[in-house]
């Protein structure tokens, strides 16, 4: 008589290596909540903009020296990241620029006047870009060749305040409260943030050996930053001139910046297939140019229909396309730095300050000059030029330049 027994067969490890290996812990979460807070006030100025201009009776070239004053704070914080992040560590620097960032939020929004708003917005944009980008320096830090999909995500979370900041900014703006409340949320999320994770070590920066850590960034590189800024500028121009357009086509105000949260919804739905695609290693050279080929199209059916139904679905989809070209962008800045990481991180936001400041402001004066349709102009020359960094981009890699 035969006895079956049965044994356990022994589990095979698992082929993934460790670099493959992805966990969402304290400083993931912690970067993932404090970036959709600075998201939150960044998709709330824009519609903000077009209530402020309601209110104080500016010109379009006035809406776009906010947002040049909005990218020269930006840039003025890439050129000091590097010496900050050479003398703080990672969590004295993020709760400092938090605070300050605060506190910038809090003098754009309570001003009340075209000068102090003016100094609000490049206070906002100095201290807020700090902020995101000692989160984009813990992300890399943390997840090494893996922060495609990191910065994918932390951007997914990004992509829903986006959504909710617009909404909420046009509820209270019908209400007795006033658009002005929006900007104290963030504040709100901050401090339960670091009442929660004060404490918590953070990744070290990294320290670069010396052959590495001398000398410029690769051509590779650079390429990938402009391509970062110039899809960064696609969004800006959409964001701080797309409620314009659509009260051009017969909204009102506050109806405009509401609507804007059709390009949000895009942007948050376009995040998450981006999220899900970068699981696996390789997608993101063919996720960046699926999203440009969805942009552009996208964009010329919002810029021109004279329809708004269309318009609002015209910028839903530019929101699909529009999703990921950033923080795939900077994934390879940072992968193609060659172990300078902060300084790449940091040279994309200046490059970003710079082209992001310049497009809103020169389709302002266009707008003044020819007409906010013809301005829109624009945009497609700034899409392709991102198609030509990025084929650029790749073939410096493959140079080895």
């Amino acid at each position: 008589m035969y006895r079956y027994t049965t044994r356990r067969r022994p589990v095979r490890p698992s082929p993934r290596t460790e670099t493959d290996m992805f966990v969402r812990d304290a400083p993931t979460v912690l970067s993932y909540t404090a970036l959709g807070c600075w998201t939150f006030w960044l998709y709330a100025f824009g519609p903000a903009l077009t209530l402020l201009r309601d209110e104080l009776d500016f010109s379009y070239t006035l809406l776009g020296v906010y947002q040049l004053l909005l990218a020269a704070g930006a840039a003025l914080a890439a050129v000091g990241f590097v010496w900050a992040a050479r003398r703080l560590a990672r969590g004295a620097l993020l709760w400092c620029s938090a605070l300050a960032t605060v506190s910038g939020a809090a003098l754009f929004t309570l001003g009340g006047s075209v000068p102090v708003t003016l100094l609000g917005a490049m206070g906002l944009g100095l201290v807020g870009t700090m902020m995101l980008t000692v989160l984009q320096a813990i992300l890399s830090d943390r997840h090494g060749d893996r922060r495609d999909r990191a910065l994918t995500e932390a951007n997914v979370a990004a992509g829903a305040s986006a959504v909710f900041a617009p909404l909420v900014l046009g509820a209270l703006a019908a209400s007795a409260v006033g658009w002005r409340a929006t900007f104290a949320l963030p504040a709100v999320v901050l401090v339960a943030l670091y009442l929660r994770y004060r404490r918590h070590p953070l990744p070290a920066a990294p320290r670069p050996s010396a052959a590495r850590g001398t000398g410029g960034l690769p051509l590779a590189c650079w390429l990938f930053a402009v391509l970062t800024a110039v899809s960064s500028a696609i969004e800006f121009c959409l964001v701080y001139f797309g409620p314009q357009l659509l009260v051009h086509a017969g909204l009102s105000a506050a109806a405009a910046s509401t609507a804007l949260s059709g390009n949000y919804l895009g942007i948050l739905l376009g995040r998450l297939l981006g999220a899900r695609l970068t699981r696996r290693r390789g997608r993101a050279v063919a996720l960046l140019y699926g999203s440009l080929a969805i942009t552009g199209p996208s964009f010329v059916l919002f810029w021109l229909t004279e329809r708004p139904v269309l318009a609002i679905v015209g910028l839903f989809l530019c929101g699909v396309g529009i999703a990921n070209l950033y923080p795939l962008s900077l994934a390879l800045t940072l992968g193609a730095a060659g172990g300078r990481e902060d300084q790449a991180n940091a040279r994309s936001q200046l490059v970003l300050g710079v082209v992001a400041g310049v497009s809103p402001f020169l389709l302002g004066s266009l707008a003044d000059r020819h007409g906010l349709v013809t301005a829109f102009a624009l945009e497609p020359v700034l899409i392709g030029i991102c198609a030509l960094m990025l084929w650029g981009g790749l073939r410096a890699r493959r140079s080895g330049t």
